[in-house]
């Protein structure tokens, strides 16, 4: 297509060139020969009156009259006298046409034009262009004192002049010519510097068609196409990252599947080693319990282990499907109340552990939320620093009042979490590191933990480092009512 463009290009132009160059051409060769005959007209018109006053001064000088007989006998000295006078040849006629004499026998011994013309009482002349030679045969009739006496004929020679003309329509053709290549060049080399970038940008579209976006385009240009290089690139480059963006969701898409695919897993087997315990041990009660008091007591100790158990992950579950609904009833409520007896009540867990809980909360920090809510999250927080800390260390928990929010932090030392793992460690289902315990890890802790900072429009952060995690959530403190 593009070839196509620039061949109709090149076409344009050179049509638009030649016409151009045709009718220039006319216009000249019809200009000089209008010149032409111009000059020679006016040359002719001063020849017949030098021609006219010098024989009306001989008819005066010999007191003739005008008769056509006189003319007759002085047509050969007048003749002559004319030939030196214009330097022209010179022939003398009657009214009928005869012959009277004549400077040069070859150029007047035929009639012509020009004679037949004057024999009828006008002015003629008639060109004659023999071997690039240009002469001229002029003749009209001698009147005298109103009365026709004779015919003068004069042959001229308008050769330089015509060369001249020659020369100047030459010089005429070829300075035409000159700027009719030099505008054809110039005109193609514009089409090619046009062309040639909307070659390029034809090739990379394609190649951008194919799915390759990482071509570039650099045109040091700053008219209109290379400002359209420019968009160009900046599109593909948009493209590019559009892309990237999209591969990299379906890889967190991917990855989320997987967690939830794990999530689901682990799920059907915590749930299928409970009930089987559950189910293991309810057989052997109804079979021997009775009969065996030692068998009773441990059976019903490890059922109900089991299902408090069961009753756990069934109520992590349900919170999470709760995740997403938006907050009701929210209140003002004191956070450091809450969290004062929610670390008192895992403590009692935490030593189980041989973990110990330390809580510094400073009082009547009010905030705008949920109680229940609240107390959830400081439980995730707070079960998930069991879990994760180290044997005989001690779980700190802090609260206070900093620049209009209520800071909540805890703290444990234990395995250090990644990078990797703490920019994925709110996402559902995820567990980072490995925790050996007595109950496994369903990775939802932290996700219900964001969730319900979010819906109080707080801040939640993790830091981890040297073997000490820390967790830290921001809240808007509420100033107490004034009664």
């Amino acid at each position: 297509m593009i070839r196509t463009i620039r061949a109709k290009f090149i076409l344009g132009f050179f049509v638009i060139f030649t016409v151009f160059f045709l009718i220039l051409n006319q216009w000249v060769t019809r200009n000089i020969e209008a010149g032409n005959r111009s000059t020679i007209s006016d040359s002719l018109i001063d020849l017949k009156k030098n021609s006219n006053n010098y024989i009306r001064q001989s008819f005066l000088t010999h007191h003739f009259t005008s008769d056509e007989i006189y003319f007759e006998q002085i047509a050969e000295d007048m003749g002559t006298d004319l030939q030196h006078t214009v330097s022209d040849g010179v022939g003398m006629y009657s009214l009928a046409g005869e012959l009277l004499y004549t400077s040069d026998k070859s150029i007047f011994k035929a009639g012509g034009d020009d004679l037949t013309a004057a024999m009828q009482g006008k002015t003629a002349y008639t060109i004659a262009m023999i071997n690039g030679e240009v002469s001229i045969l002029y003749a009209y009739p001698v009147v005298v004192n109103g009365t026709k006496v004779g015919i003068i004929r004069f042959a001229k020679d308008f050769t330089p002049l015509y060369e001249q003309s020659r020369a100047m329509k030459r010089t005429i053709f070829f300075i035409a010519l000159a700027v009719f290549t030099a505008a054809f060049l110039f005109s193609y080399i514009l089409s090619r510097h046009v062309t040639v970038p909307l070659v390029k940008l034809m090739q990379a579209s394609n190649e951008v068609k194919d799915g390759n976006l990482h071509v570039r385009i650099a045109f040091k240009r700053k008219d209109e196409i290379g400002s359209l290089a420019t968009n160009f690139s900046s599109m593909i480059e948009k493209l590019r990252e559009q892309f990237l963006t999209i591969e990299k969701d379906r890889d967190r898409l991917e990855e989320l599947i997987n967690h939830r695919k794990r999530f689901f897993d682990n799920v059907t087997h915590e749930l299928k080693t409970p009930l089987t315990t559950i189910m293991g041990y309810s057989e052997i009660i109804l079979m021997n319990g009775a009969k065996d008091p030692v068998i009773f007591q441990k059976g019903m100790g490890h059922i109900m282990d089991e299902s408090k158990r069961l009753h756990d992950m069934v109520l992590r579950l349900l919170e999470m499907s709760k995740a997403s609904e938006g907050a009701n009833n929210f209140e003002r409520i004191d956070a450091a109340c809450i969290l004062r007896d929610v670390s008192e009540s895992m403590a009692i867990k935490a030593k189980r552990y041989k973990k110990t809980i330390h809580c510094k909360a400073s009082h009547d920090l009010f905030v705008y939320g949920q109680s229940d809510r609240l107390r959830q999250l400081f439980i995730n927080l707070l079960d998930n620093a069991i879990k994760y800390s180290s044997a005989y260390s001690e779980i700190v928990v802090e609260a206070h009042l900093d620049a209009q929010a209520v800071k909540i932090m805890v703290t444990n030392e234990g395995e250090t979490i990644s990078p990797d793992n703490l920019k994925k460690i709110f996402e559902p289902y995820y567990r980072a590191g490995s925790v050996v315990n007595e109950e496994a890890s369903a990775g939802l802790g932290l996700s219900i933990s964001k969730s319900i900072v979010d819906e109080h429009q707080g801040l939640i952060r993790i830091t981890s480092n040297n073997g000490q995690t820390s967790v830290q959530i921001e809240l808007s403190f509420m100033e107490a009512e004034r009664k």
